[in-house]
């Protein structure tokens, strides 16, 4: 599985904990590559761009909150980002909303959670259905 994974500076010490833990996993690395202050928008769209552009299959962005990262990933078509603060959260972001970013908020959701949040994300498939109309709305809107 191929990911792309983008931080700003408070999401940059769990991004690296990230690619570490899931070493099965290939990861394109958008940045930040320090604890250095940047501005989140610059990798939400950074990732973004990298999953529309390139053969990569998902996308997970990480800042202190989650929220600001997730609103720049959502700003561009075809991405559907999804802050997800619990397991619940991560699993129906894929049934029902085919989420294909997960955001992350380092300052706000503990260690051992993320990485549930992970694999209930990536073990989840959408469910299709009258899900897929809804999903369309959202491109066309």
């Amino acid at each position: 599985m191929k990911i792309s994974i983008g931080s700003d500076h408070a999401g940059f010490e769990l991004k690296q904990k990230i690619i570490q833990k899931y070493s099965s996993f290939e990861f394109n690395d958008c940045g930040t590559f320090s604890n250095k202050s940047v501005d989140y928008p610059d990798f939400g769209h950074e990732v973004a761009k990298s999953l529309l552009n390139n053969n990569i299959d998902y996308g997970i962005v990480v800042c202190g909150s989650g929220i600001g990262i997730s609103i720049a990933a959502n700003r561009n078509k075809g991405i559907r980002a999804a802050l997800c603060t619990s397991t619940e959260h991560a699993k129906l972001s894929r049934l029902h909303n085919d989420a294909n970013v997960l955001a992350l908020g380092s300052r706000l959701t503990n260690e051992k959670d993320i990485y549930a949040i992970i694999d209930i994300f990536f073990a989840t498939s959408f469910e299709g259905g009258r899900h897929s109309d809804r999903i369309k709305k959202i491109d066309y809107i």
